[in-house]
């Protein structure tokens, strides 16, 4: 049996941070995680990362796609938070933001991480942020490094 697997350090690789403005109080800490994680675990250095901020999680698809389409970076991060209100405009957004992310991805040949938080409540969302249930912004750019090292094995 051959099983392909891969490491978490990646200092020669760049990745792009796609990052939404809206629920900001929420999404920089989940900024601050991934770069937290890209610099410690995947000892990527500074100048191998690059934060682009956009309105919200609805443009992030096309900011994402432009991204890919440069050919600069090994990976793309991406962060958001979408919080459920009192109408369908939820759904929307966490749906385009979605598929139009996964769609760059395989049409690019590009680990993307999805680290965009689809909660129910802000008290959801902070727990992803970094309390109880984690940082999920530090593990989109665990996905993201492994993913870049596992695409180099393959």
């Amino acid at each position: 049996m051959q099983v392909i697997e891969a490491g978490l350090t990646a200092p020669n690789k760049k990745f792009a941070l796609v990052v939404a403005r809206f629920n900001g109080f929420i999404v920089e800490s989940l900024l601050q995680g991934a770069v937290d994680t890209l610099k410690r675990v995947g000892q990527v250095s500074d100048d191998d990362i690059t934060v682009i901020r956009v309105p919200g999680a609805f443009e992030m698809p096309l900011a994402v796609q432009r991204v890919a389409a440069s050919k600069k970076y090994d990976a793309v991060i991406a962060l958001g938070a979408v919080i459920r209100g009192g109408t369908p405009h939820f759904e929307y957004v966490s749906s385009e933001c979605t598929s139009g992310i996964g769609k760059v991805a395989m049409e690019h040949d590009l680990p993307v991480a999805f680290g965009v938080l689809t909660v129910d409540s802000i008290e959801q969302a902070i727990e992803r942020a970094g309390t109880k249930a984690g940082n999920k912004g530090a593990e989109a750019a665990m996905s993201a490094l492994e993913m870049v090292n596992v695409l180099d094995l393959l």
